[in-house]
């Protein structure tokens, strides 16, 4: 086992003027799960190729260890990478799958046979050991994909979106045993998803990347109680987080019907930038119904409903009149808001929604970045 450090590592693909992966800073702990997580194009996939040594490190260095592996050959690294497609060897029993590696790496046979025994248990893939993978579901040959990678016993897993190929219930269970076998493994792994539900569910500590920028690194609970950025802010939560921008009047935040109080140090912050608005983020259940002559209401005009058993969602567009809210002043129309599953609004009726003090998010219109109240 052993630490993985990033020091202002970038890639620059030829032919491009940005970099696919542009001074990445990131320390993982020994034993630690990290999750990269990201939209498509924003570098991740790239950071864990340039860690596994299949692309190229541009600038900067990359240290595994005390080992500087920046331009060390991916055999010499130490590490086990899980591939998306899982990369069986069709012709192959499960078993024989599982010890390739070793076998090529002239491993005797009786440690071959230990390794794969002991991997297997873990993987409860015992009764599979004689089978070809075509006669495996899918998520069994992810499982010996994973396999394949535990019985090198490296320092460090790297892992792919291993879980894209997967249908939905197979996915939430395999994301479980995952992260279950790597807290009895303690080995340290870097794990790809363009999903931030699976990020924020497996990962010790989450780090979200765009266009090849660290934007921030942070516990599940960090990321999503205290975004750094309206990025961040948008992107970690499901349902995303509500973000718009309101005009700054006499302390409050206010566009259309809707206003809410801003506290005294963000309104100090906002005007000390020289600006008069500020972009206002709250979460759908930190929104709480309230009475139309309550202070500091959303009215929402509610259009679709979205029951889930035991939550409920209400999707509306803010009240107000239309030339109040010009789409360059909402990142989007629609306002999200749970509520009580077994007392939802009407369709088309008209809803007020208060923010709960203190679950406000403020972030600068100029640069996007979190206002702390």
């Amino acid at each position: 086992m052993a630490t993985v450090t990033y020091d202002k590592a970038s890639r620059i693909y030829p032919g491009q003027d940005n970099p696919a992966v542009d001074s990445l800073d990131l320390t993982i702990e020994d034993g630690e799960f990290l999750v990269l997580v990201g939209p498509s194009g924003c570098g991740k996939s790239t950071s864990l190729r340039m860690l596994a040594g299949l692309e190229e490190v541009d600038q900067g260095s990359i240290r595994i260890g005390e080992r500087d592996v920046t331009h060390m050959p991916p055999k010499d690294r130490d590490i086990a990478m899980v591939f998306q497609n899982y990369a069986l060897y069709p012709h192959m029993s499960v078993s024989d799958n599982m010890g390739f590696a070793l076998k090529i790496a002239g491993t005797p046979k009786d440690e071959i046979r230990r390794r794969v025994a002991d991997a297997a248990k873990l993987l409860d893939l015992e009764e599979y050991l004689d089978r070809k993978p075509k006669a495996l579901s899918g998520g069994q040959r992810q499982r010996v994909a994973m396999g394949r990678a535990i019985v090198r016993e490296p320092q460090v897993f790297l892992m792919d979106e291993p879980l894209s190929n997967l249908d939905a219930k197979l996915r939430v269970s395999t994301r479980t045993q995952i992260a279950s076998l790597q807290r009895r493994l303690g080995i340290t792994t870097v794990y790809v998803t363009h999903d931030q539900i699976e990020a924020m569910t497996m990962g010790d500590r989450v780090a979200v990347l765009k266009d090849g920028l660290l934007q921030q690194v942070d516990t599940p609970l960090g990321l999503f109680d205290k975004p750094q950025n309206v990025f961040v802010a948008g992107f970690i939560g499901s349902p995303a987080m509500n973000i718009a921008t309101f005009d700054l009047v006499d302390g409050n935040a206010t566009l259309g019907e809707s206003s809410v109080p801003v506290p005294p140090a963000v309104s100090a912050a906002v005007k000390e930038e020289g600006s008069d608005t500020v972009t206002l983020g709250f979460r759908p259940e930190a929104l709480e119904p309230v009475s139309s002559e309550s202070e500091g209401g959303i009215p929402i005009v509610v259009d679709v409903i979205e029951e889930l058993g035991a939550d409920a969602f209400v999707y509306g567009q803010p009240a107000g009149p239309t030339s109040e809210l010009q789409s360059d002043r909402m990142r989007s129309e629609t306002v999200i808001a749970r509520v009580e599953p077994r007392n939802v609004p009407a369709k088309g009726a008209k809803v007020n929604f208060r923010v709960r003090p203190g679950n406000e998010h403020f972030f600068s219109v100029k640069t996007g970045a979190r206002i702390e109240a």
